[in-house]
């Protein structure tokens, strides 16, 4: 799964972090939206929905990492660095967003001016408490669930959205990118599983994280269909 060797506590906390990300996959599939679109059910206004709302968290993406990223003290230094260099690849990632909504026939100032429904205002508001927090090594179990979002299933998601609605690649950019980039941070996550899950503690913490992001995530999905 990666070139890079984990120590036994990393081990430890990656095992912990898998069995989360099996019950997020699990809750996943319930979602109404993920529903129609896994049964071939999808429709244009459908993707037009969760286009709009996924774009009202991406936006906020940048803001949670960089600040998580400016909480780590210099002891952390090195876990600052690879944190400032995630949020740099991912801070212009709702445009990508922008572009499939306009391609799928949505209105730009719609997507542009709509405010986040109740799950992501959830799910942002916890992220940029955490990543206030001194050191929020924990946050490792937010990005495990958001970057596994994107590794694991953004690339099958965009080739059901074509197939359903007949669609060119031009509008389905955002999920292809993170299909085919993502297991690159996948890869950073490891190497920062290491440097801090190095106790009990921590491991305790990335993984309530992580699952408290899981279940936002969740909410957030859900909520696609009440705006």
């Amino acid at each position: 799964m990666t070139a890079h060797v984990l120590t036994t506590s990393g081990q430890t906390c990656l095992q912990s972090l898998l069995k989360v990300w099996f019950d997020f996959d699990l809750a996943l599939s319930k979602a109404p939206i993920v529903k129609r679109l896994e049964q071939g059910r999808l429709s244009h206004e459908d993707y037009q929905k969760l286009l709009l709302n996924l774009r009202q968290q991406v936006i906020e993406g940048s803001r949670w990492i960089t600040r998580c990223a400016s909480s780590f003290n210099r002891e952390y230094a090195d876990v600052r660095s690879i944190v400032i260099g995630h949020a740099k690849d991912e801070h212009k990632d709702f445009l990508m967003l922008e572009s499939d909504y306009v391609a799928v026939g949505g209105d730009i100032d719609v997507i542009q001016n709509s405010s986040k429904n109740i799950g992501s205002e959830a799910l942002h508001g916890f992220l940029m408490y955490r990543a206030s927090q001194e050191n929020p090594v924990d946050l490792i179990g937010a990005m495990w669930i958001i970057e596994g979002l994107g590794n694991k299933m953004a690339s099958k998601w965009a080739q059901l959205v074509e197939e359903q609605l007949e669609l060119p690649k031009e509008a389905t950019q955002f999920m292809r990118y993170h299909g085919e980039n993502d297991e690159h941070h996948l890869e950073e996550l490891y190497k920062l599983v290491d440097r801090v899950a190095v106790d009990d503690g921590a491991i305790k913490a990335i993984e309530r994280t992580a699952k408290v992001v899981a279940r936002l995530y969740i909410l957030q999905l859900e909520e696609v269909d009440h705006v």
